[in-house]
Parts: C-alpha cells; sequence; structure tokens
C-alpha cells in the first residue's frame, strides 16, 4: 500500500463524502482475521495434500515390499524385491509403479468431473469431514495391509480424500481475498516437500514403512481443525487485490452460518452458463492438463527406469529421492506467486513436454552418466510443474466474474487430474514393453 494511502486512507460513503478513519481496534481485528485465513488454507493446503504425496512416495515400497502373513511385527524399511524382472537391465517391478498413481488419481478424476455438476453445491462441512477420514482410513489400511491389492485400496482412499478436498477448498477460496489462493497453492507445495521429506527421512533413519505411516495420523485431525477452527466464516465480497483484502473478522466456521448459504454462491448458475464459463477456461485447462502429463508420466513412468547401479542409494532410495526432490520443486514454485507472476502458462507446458522427451530418451539410450544430473532435472520438473498450478488459478481468479469464481475454480481442478490420468494409463504399456527388452 502506497505511503499516503498507507498513512491516512480517506474513506468515502455511497454518495461520494468523505467519512472518518476506521478505529484501529477494529483494523486490528481484520488484520487478525487476515492472517488467521492465510494460515488457515496454508494448512488445509498441506493437510489436503499430505496423504497423495505420501502414497506416491511409497508406491516402490507398495509394489515390492513382500509382507509375511500372520503376526509379523517388524517390516524391513528398504526391503529386497522379490516380484523383479530379472531378464530386464532396469530392474522393474513385475507392476509399474503407474498402477499406484492411477489408483491415487482416478477416484480424484471421477470427483472432479462430477464438481461441475452439482458435487460443488452440497454443503462444506460434511465434504470436509468425510476427506479427512478417508484420509485417516488410507494410513491405517495401507500400513496394516498385507497384499498389493489391500494396499491399493488405502491409496484409493488417499485419492478420494485428496480430490474432495481439492474441489472443496478451491471452491471456498471464492469466499475469501484473493490472496489466500497464493497461501493454499504454497500450502499443497508444502504437503509435496513434507511428506516426500518425511517418508525419505523416516525409513532412511530405520522405521519401517509400516510405522512410518502410522505416524503420520496427526494430519487428518490438523485438517479438520484448521477447518472448524481456524478458518473464519466467509462472507460474500469482491476478493480483490490486497487494499480489498481486509475483511472483518468473524467467528470460526463451526459456529457460523455455513458458506454455501451466502448468496454469492454459483449454485444458481444454469447449465449453459456453465458450459460458456466451462468453454472460456480451457485457455488454461489446456496447458495445465499438458504440464501434469508430463511431469506424471516422468514421475510414474520413467523414475523407476531411472536406475543408476554406480552409487551407493539402493533402488528404493533412489526412487524416495526423486520423489522428494520433484517435491521440493514444486514447494518453491507454489510459493512464488508474490515474486514472479506468469501469464502465459502454454510456456512451462512447452518446457515441461521437452523434459519428458529427454528423460525418455535417457531412459532409452542411458547417456547420462551421473544421477546427480538427473536429480537437477528433476527440481527443475518440479518448478515448472509448481509454477503452472499456482499461476493458473491465480489468473482465473483474476478474470473470472464474481458470479462464475466458485465454478470456475472448482471446474478448473480437472485439469492437472486429466493430464495425471492419461500419463498413468500409458505409462503402464510403456513399462511393459521396456521391462521386458533384454
Amino acid at each position: 500500500m502506497g505511503g499516503c494511502a498507507g498513512s491516512r486512507r480517506r474513506l468515502l460513503d455511497s454518495e461520494g463524502e468523505e467519512t472518518a478513519p476506521e478505529p484501529r481496534p477494529r483494523l486490528l481485528d481484520r488484520q487478525g482475521a487476515l492472517w488467521k485465513n492465510a494460515m488457515g488454507f496454508w494448512l488445509l493446503g498441506l493437510c489436503n495434500n499430505f496423504s497423495y504425496v505420501v502414497m506416491l512416495s511409497a508406491a516402490h515400497d507398495i509394489l515390492s515390499h513382500q509382507r509375511a502373513s500372520g503376526n509379523q511385527s517388524h517390516v524391513d524399511p528398504d526391503p529386497a524385491p522379490t516380484t523383479r524382472n530379472s531378464s530386464s537391465r532396469f530392474d522393474c517391478n513385475s507392476v509399474s509403479t503407474a498402477a499406484v498413481l492411477l489408483a491415487d488419481i482416478l477416484p480424484t478424476l471421477v470427483i472432479k468431473l462430477l464438481a461441475p455438476l452439482g458435487l460443488h453445491l452440497l454443503p462444506y462441512s460434511p465434504r470436509v469431514l468425510v476427506s479427512g477420514i478417508c484420509s485417516a482410513g488410507s494410513f491405517i489400511l495401507v500400513a496394516f495391509s498385507h497384499s498389493v491389492g489391500t494396499s491399493l485400496c488405502g491409496v484409493v482412499l488417499a485419492s478420494i480424500s485428496s480430490g474432495l478436498g481439492e474441489v472443496t477448498f478451491l471452491s471456498l477460496t471464492a469466499f475469501y481475498p484473493r490472496a489466500v489462493i497464493s497461501w493454499w497453492s504454497s500450502g499443497t507445495g508444502g504437503a509435496g516437500l513434507l511428506g516426500a521429506l518425511s517418508y525419505l527421512g523416516l525409513t532412511q533413519a530405520g522405521l519401517s514403512p509400516q510405522h512410518t505411516l502410522l505416524s503420520m495420523l496427526g494430519i487428518p485431525t490438523l485438517l479438520l481443525a484448521s477447518y472448524f477452527f481456524l478458518l473464519t466464516s466467509p462472507e460474500p465480497q469482491d476478493p480483490g487485490g490486497e487494499e480489498e483484502a481486509e475483511t472483518s473478522a468473524r467467528q470460526p466456521l463451526i459456529n457460523s452460518e455455513a458458506p454455501e448459504a451466502k448468496p454469492d454462491s454459483s449454485s444458481n448458475l444454469s447449465l449453459q452458463e456453465r458450459w460458456t464459463v466451462f468453454k472460456g477456461l480451457l485457455w488454461y485447462i489446456v496447458p495445465l492438463v499438458l504440464v501434469y502429463f508430463a511431469e506424471y508420466f516422468i514421475n510414474q513412468g520413467l523414475f523407476e527406469l531411472l536406475f543408476f547401479r554406480n552409487t551407493s542409494l539402493t533402488h528404493a532410495q533412489q526412487y524416495r529421492w526423486y520423489q522428494m526432490l520433484y517435491q521440493a520443486g514444486v514447494f518453491v514454485s507454489r510459493s512464488s506467486l508474490r515474486c514472479c507472476r506468469i501469464r502465459f502458462t502454454w510456456v512451462l507446458a512447452l518446457l515441461q513436454c521437452f523434459n519428458l522427451a529427454f528423460l525418455l530418451v535417457d531412459v532409452w539410450l542411458s547417456f547420462l552418466p551421473s544421477i546427480y544430473l538427473v536429480f537437477l532435472i528433476i527440481l527443475y520438473e518440479g518448478l515448472l510443474g509448481g509454477a503452472a498450478y499456482v499461476n493458473t488459478f491465480h489468473n482465473i481468479a483474476l478474470e473470472m466474474s464474481d458470479e462464475h469464481r466458485e465454478f470456475a475454480m472448482a471446474a478448473a481442478c480437472i485439469s492437472d487430474t486429466l493430464g495425471i490420468s492419461l500419463s498413468g494409463l500409458l505409462a503402464l504399456p510403456l513399462h511393459n514393453f521396456l521391462c521386458h527388452l533384454s
């Protein structure tokens, strides 16, 4: 805020007459509400994506991990693979890690396809409760599973939690100052980094995958606490820039009127209006689909095949490091909106597709001499992906009208999920083809 405007801004009433400056206690209340909402959306982003990220980080363990039946109490944190294709130079699992990706994303895709058709009309609070319960269930089911099939059911629960939560919370940003989009995005990036890093760190420290997953059960509780006790109740407003972002302090959500009852909701849009808005979103949706297709084709189609034998890291450890470095890049770029804003996200899509082509050629020819070069490329890949996500939703929030913003944010959620789903479907046959080469 400028010096003169920031020090003593004059307020005008509806007839243009000067009014008295706002009392300082009330301004402090507004600032307090701003910070509560900012922190609330950051924590919601963190908790919402945490289980999704952990399941992808554990994908190699889920597929290569031999769990004994009966009363086994300890699991080797870096188990020897027993289901590998020994005839391949890639040291493959018999099933691609893309299978975990599909279990982690297809339920999300279904949820996001239903969202523009009416899912967003359901009350917010029950959706958040279901999301938290599914997240906790995913950790418990995978931790105590003795088969790949049961583990994949746990991954499906994580997908339901993440998909339902993303549609819910991105729609909810329409009732708050636009700045919360940046905080939400940064939180989702933090989930990637902390989720991958915690799984890597705890297993590297000797904790079994089972105990590592059980130690993360506090995350769903934090999600529910952030929504019900930290966020202030939304009100009809124009979520503009920072000057308009000062909203009056309100009571916590658990004691106040639900956001779906507010008059600014897009629940009254006709099907024709929704279709018109959706067509206008394609300029943003198509580049984000390409970005996520390319990066998740790399992550779940190529990470397992980018195996270096001349390092001290085992295959499982290499996979976990790939996931952690990717998520570190995502966190940095999803938190960079205040520093760098990108209008033309199709440039990011082209760069990400180039990354895919480059690493695919390396998988085939093995011309990169060191795993550290792959580490740098994966970090860069994460930077591109996170930048595409945060700038896409920021641009949508800037350009959509008030009555269309809630629907537009929910509808645009489909883009990353669609790209990820397509990448998983194509990564499976690629894995089978390369792993059966002698």
